[in-house]
């Protein structure tokens, strides 16, 4: 699947990879999922609506053909960096819930507002699908 690249030269990640390497695929490009449900409705708060967001995005995955461990990349964008570092450790239970033991390079980005009013996170990523045979 795919190869962590973490140089000796940088000081080592935490709950991420700073690269990861993929031999053969498909690409998947996810669009920025925010934490709401299917009709629309975004869940009360940061925590609820980051377990939704991921949630989204894995069902982007899944649907493709993917699982967690074919995520090379993720983007976190916050519009309160504070929301996320006040309860560390129930951020990443609801991570590791979605994404278990899998850490592909992230980046997490504070920004001043997300295009729905009420938002408080939207993921997107890329994911390198296994590749098909074809006839």
């Amino acid at each position: 699947m795919s190869t962590p690249i973490n140089p000796p030269e940088l000081a080592p990640p935490r709950g991420y990879s700073n690269g990861l390497r993929f031999e053969a695929g498909r690409t998947l490009f996810i669009a920025g999922q925010i934490g709401w449900n299917r009709e629309g409705e975004l869940a009360e708060g940061f925590l609820a609506q980051f377990d939704l967001a991921m949630a989204n995005m894995m069902a982007v995955v899944a649907n493709a053909g993917g699982t967690a461990e074919h995520l090379g990349r993720m983007t976190i964008y916050l519009t309160d960096k504070r929301q996320y570092t006040a309860d560390l450790k129930a951020v990443g239970a609801v991570y590791r819930s979605h994404m278990g033991k899998h850490y592909p390079a992230m980046s997490l980005v504070e920004v001043r507002a997300l295009l729905e009013d009420r938002a408080l996170v939207e993921i997107e990523g890329t994911a390198i699908l296994p590749a098909t045979e074809t006839a």
